[in-house]
């Protein structure tokens, strides 16, 4: 048998169900549930994607619902997810289909990778799994899969465009979309980064990593680079139960998102030089966060008292802080505000 037979075999016994999934035997999938999750998993588990799927498939269950919904709700609903950019081209690419598209995706990898937010991987996800097009899919399961297949001993990234020739060689012309979920469920649950599997792994017998007798060595990784670390600071300012939050730019991190306001991020702490009014400024701690490129501490101080005075942003009941979809690290930042808080009444 070939490669993709034996894992289409195993597939068949072993598929995840997976809530944006069509199991084996059963109708295509809906390719608007294919694109919502594939954007929700670039860089991201399948079990933190999955309440938030769940979430956006019910409150906007197609295309043009996603497409007719307010901006600021979609990036609310997103908080927490991370990788915040994914949120604005979701949105931009659900108007695309409706605008340009009649509310239909693209069915080939090429259609589809003109759409905003639509990569090759992506691409040829959607294009595979929707629509059964011979599309090579390729994630960090896959490619892991792959390299240890065949023992490809060059250093990830540079080994990436063989690993993809690979891939694009074992993908069947029938059952692409399949052949692909299969791969990502052996990377996801067998062949893991530590600790594989290899008794139970359906390609033992073709496997040339699992013969070295250290499968886990593969795929080889250049030694990680230290983060640079950046400092910042959040200013909790409140008045009669209300914090003032803003929305930062639609442009850079964390762009189109409810936040406390936040000066810049840079090398040397910044204090209070970007303090949206002057006061009595009090320190309530630091919070820690990792970005892709960079670590941040972000110093919290905080004042109250304010009065009618004109300050630009949007007053919001501090009760309700939990549904103002802050990020990850402005929710940190009001939580730490809010515990500091309640200590000193």
């Amino acid at each position: 048998m070939t490669v993709s037979e034996t894992l289409l075999g195993w597939y068949d016994a072993n598929a995840r169900a997976l809530p944006w999934r069509a199991l084996p035997g059963d109708p295509p999938p809906d390719p608007y549930r294919v694109w919502l999750s594939e954007i929700m998993l670039q860089q991201t588990t399948v079990a933190a994607a999955k309440p938030y799927f769940q979430k956006f498939a019910e409150r906007w269950p197609n295309v043009e619902a996603l497409a007719a919904a307010d901006e600021a709700d979609v990036m609310a609903a997103w908080a927490g997810l991370g990788y915040y950019a994914r949120a604005r081209n979701l949105y931009a690419c659900a108007r695309a289909v409706v605008a340009d598209h009649g509310g239909r995706f693209p069915e080939t990898e090429e259609g589809l990778r003109t759409l905003p937010g639509v990569g090759a991987y992506t691409g040829a996800a959607i294009a595979a799994i929707a629509f059964g097009e011979p599309a090579a899919v390729v994630d960090a399961n896959v490619e892991r899969v792959v390299a240890r297949l065949r023992a490809i001993e060059t250093p990830l990234p540079r080994a990436r465009p063989e690993i993809g020739r690979i891939a694009e060689e074992l993908t069947p012309r029938d059952r692409a979309g399949d052949f692909a979920q299969a791969m990502m469920d052996l990377g996801a649950t067998v062949c893991t980064a530590r600790n594989p599997d290899c008794p139970a792994c359906p390609l033992r017998t073709e496997c040339a990593a699992a013969d070295t007798g250290d499968p886990a060595a593969y795929p080889v990784k250049p030694a990680k680079k230290a983060k640079p670390v950046k400092r910042g600071t959040a200013f909790w300012l409140e008045r009669e139960g209300e914090v003032l939050l803003v929305r930062r730019p639609a442009r850079g991190m964390l762009g189109g998102m409810r936040a406390l306001p936040s000066g810049a991020w840079a090398e040397i702490a910044p204090g209070l030089a970007d303090a949206p009014v002057a006061a009595e400024w009090e320190a309530r701690g630091t919070v820690s966060h990792v970005f892709t490129h960079f670590a941040l501490e972000l110093d919290v101080v905080a004042a109250s008292g304010l009065t009618r005075e004109a300050v630009e942003g949007e007053w919001w009941p501090i009760d309700a802080i939990e549904d103002a979809g802050l990020p990850t690290l402005f929710a940190k930042a009001a939580a730490l505000a809010r515990a500091q808080r309640g200590d000193d009444e």
